[in-house]
């Protein structure tokens, strides 16, 4: 079951484990989206099914588990990827409206989810794997985006918490931390600030295969150590690891794919 599926790291994700043998439930808010992610994965041979849903609303996420199971007869492996993010203002600028629109959907999502995943976990009595996106944002702070560094700092602690409670029922939950990742979010997000085109948050393929530094960490001196933002291809199989089998000893965790993201990597640059 992945949520945020219809763009960004979660399509990404999807391909993955689809890739690795999986069936996966794909749901989010844009059903055209996800159908035609739905057949990009079925022409390749997987098995897909598709729910329509808001994760901030627990029938919605009820139905997506329900659907999991009825289609495909367990539910094995969950990542909650749905998120939103905005850079707004100052904390005491920061309308209400924006603090609970992001809390409801980057907490309140989480929380949703975890709550119905582990139920039916619990139930079928065979343990299962949870991951959900956080951020470099849920380790430290920076300015302008109060209500984003609250939520993903909620959903480490949402993660450590039901990791601790359910790891000996087999359930192993851990968190992704993302650093700058090339995504329709962040896209918009630093639109908004400085009107930086669509080019300039590519990461251009370099002559050795790698993507080059790209202009669009440049508001962002000193945040990113290897200067580019991360692809979703480059992220996405650390989902796949930390949600199989092959990552059976980790649990409340949180796995930072970022790029050299934080402050423990930043310093006089050259």
């Amino acid at each position: 079951m992945i949520t945020g599926a219809s763009s960004g790291i979660g399509a990404a994700a999807a391909h993955c484990f689809a890739e690795e043998g999986a069936s996966v439930v794909l749901m989010a808010r844009r059903e055209d989206r996800l159908r035609a992610l739905a057949g990009e994965i079925e022409e390749t041979g997987g098995q897909v099914a598709v729910v329509t849903g808001d994760v901030t609303n627990q029938a919605d996420v009820d139905r997506a588990v329900d659907v999991a199971v009825a289609e495909f007869g367990t539910l094995d492996a969950a990542f909650n990827n749905a998120g939103q993010g905005t850079l707004g203002a100052p904390l005491h600028e920061t309308e209400q409206a924006v603090f609970d629109r992001i809390m409801d959907v980057n907490v309140r999502g989480v929380w949703n989810c975890l709550r119905a995943q582990i139920r039916t976990m619990l139930t079928q009595g065979t343990g299962g794997a949870i991951v959900n996106t956080s951020s470099t944002a849920g380790l430290f702070a920076t300015g302008a985006v109060a209500p984003y560094v609250a939520a993903k700092h909620a959903v480490l602690g949402l993660t450590k918490t039901a990791a601790a409670e359910y790891g000996d029922h087999g359930i192993r939950v851990n968190a992704l931390v993302v650093g700058a990742t090339r995504t329709d979010m962040v896209t918009s997000v630093l639109q908004e600030v400085d009107g930086l085109r669509e080019a300039d948050l590519v990461a251009r393929p370099s002559s050795a295969g790698w993507p080059t530094p790209s202009r669009s960490l440049a508001p962002l001196p000193g945040s990113v150590a290897t200067r580019r933002p991360s692809s979703r291809e480059e992220w996405c199989p650390w989902t796949g690891l930390v949600g199989g089998l092959r990552a059976s000893a980790v649990g409340g965790s949180a796995v930072a794919v970022s790029s050299g993201s934080g402050r423990a990597c930043t310093g006089p640059r050259p």
